[in-house]
């Protein structure tokens, strides 16, 4: 194995940490953006969901893998971006306005969220978050004025200096944020900010006895991740023209935590591959609700069994208990998600043939409270 021996702090300070990283993620780039040319409009809307769920994902991944602050409550967010770009368009202002308008003012939101996370901890941030959440979607039902209460509103089409932005338009708006929204996250990171999130993540009172201002930098990883979540909802809302309270429930919230556990709670990577498994999950369960009882009937040579299967994927929750099993299966057996996998392959293949079992061995998660035992 070849190791690469520093010598400065050069590396530190790209964006990339090798020229292959470079050459990768600038092929996806351009697969992206020629992805029109080739693709129908179904697989377009499918890019566009999983660009938004990005976004989304790396604003958690920032407040939950390096800040180490809880949030089940980011659907209210979303909800917070998507309302503004909902009325903005309404009085005809461009997006390159209301945009950044809706970020700011998202993140605003999420710094005065941030504050209960000052006295407040593990479950019961969570909870915090989770009433912050009910409390929102109440008050887009209540503001009759502004929402259009529960009858929801239409999303006027967004323009750019006058002219309507159409369906490449909008998929080229959306490649763009997810990339400002990457280089904002990267940057961070590897800034002291990030250092400071990780320290504060470790261990508060180690972090605070070091000169950390913890009130300081947990209400900006709140402001951070909200602000980017209502980037988000600016692009959700002019992805589906339409919206109302009942599409920001605690069940969007959910999948968005489950973004980062899947695809890995403290990478990057994670959250775009954690988007992908959720933006495909929903095909691959109505293929195999039509599908699969067929194949079990065919097996059997039962139609009652075909029946009873058919009647089985049907019911209310099946969608549910499907993403229950797939959380404890990752928390489980992959609690570093999907980037700790594809981490663990290119291992396989740096070390091959001289890799030891021992290596992969599955890593264990540890709460706060057992890292001193």
């Amino acid at each position: 194995m070849a190791f690469k021996i520093r010598t400065g702090y050069e590396g530190d300070l790209n964006l990339f940490k090798t020229p292959q990283s470079v050459a990768s993620y600038g092929v996806l780039l351009l697969l992206l953006c020629a992805a029109p040319f080739v693709l129908g409009s179904y697989f377009l809307s499918q890019i566009v969901f999983v660009l938004i769920y990005t976004i989304v994902g790396i604003g958690l991944v920032l407040l939950s893998g390096y800040a180490g602050q809880t949030s089940i409550g980011h659907a209210a967010f979303l909800a917070i971006g998507a309302y503004t770009a909902a009325n903005a368009a309404k009085f005809g202002v461009p997006i390159y306005i209301y945009l950044p308008a809706a970020g700011l003012l998202t993140g605003l939101v999420g710094w005065l969220v941030g504050l209960p996370a000052l006295r407040l901890h593990g479950i019961y941030l969570a909870i915090a978050t989770f009433a912050f959440a009910l409390i929102v979607e109440e008050i887009l039902a209540r503001w009759e004025t502004v929402t259009n209460g529960n009858e929801g509103m239409m999303v006027k089409p967004a323009s750019v200096f006058g002219e309507r932005l159409g369906e490449w338009g909008l998929y080229y708006l959306c490649i763009g944020v997810t990339v400002f929204v990457i280089v904002i996250a990267v940057n961070v990171i590897r800034s002291p900010t990030g250092r400071a999130f990780l320290a504060l993540r470790d261990s508060e009172t180690a972090a605070r006895s070091m000169g950390v201002d913890s009130a300081r930098y947990k209400t900006f990883a709140f402001a951070l991740s909200a602000g980017m979540t209502g980037l988000a909802g600016v692009l959700y809302a002019h992805k589906l023209s339409f919206i109302s309270p009942e599409m920001f429930t605690l069940a969007l919230s959910i999948e968005f935590v489950m973004i980062i556990i899947i695809g890995g709670i403290a990478s990057l990577r994670g959250a775009a591959l954690g988007a992908v498994f959720m933006i495909m999950v929903d095909p691959l369960l109505v293929f195999v609700k039509d599908k699969l009882p067929a194949l079990i009937g065919a097996i059997t040579g039962s139609a009652m069994a075909q029946d009873k299967a058919s009647v089985l994927l049907a019911a209310p929750g099946v969608k549910s208990l499907i993403f229950g099993l797939i959380i404890i299966f990752f928390i489980i057996y992959e609690p570093m998600g999907l980037d700790g996998r594809w981490m663990k392959i290119k291992t396989w293949f740096k070390a091959f043939p001289f890799y030891k079992p021992a290596t992969f061995r599955r890593q264990k998660m540890y709460l706060k409270s057992e890292r001193g035992r």
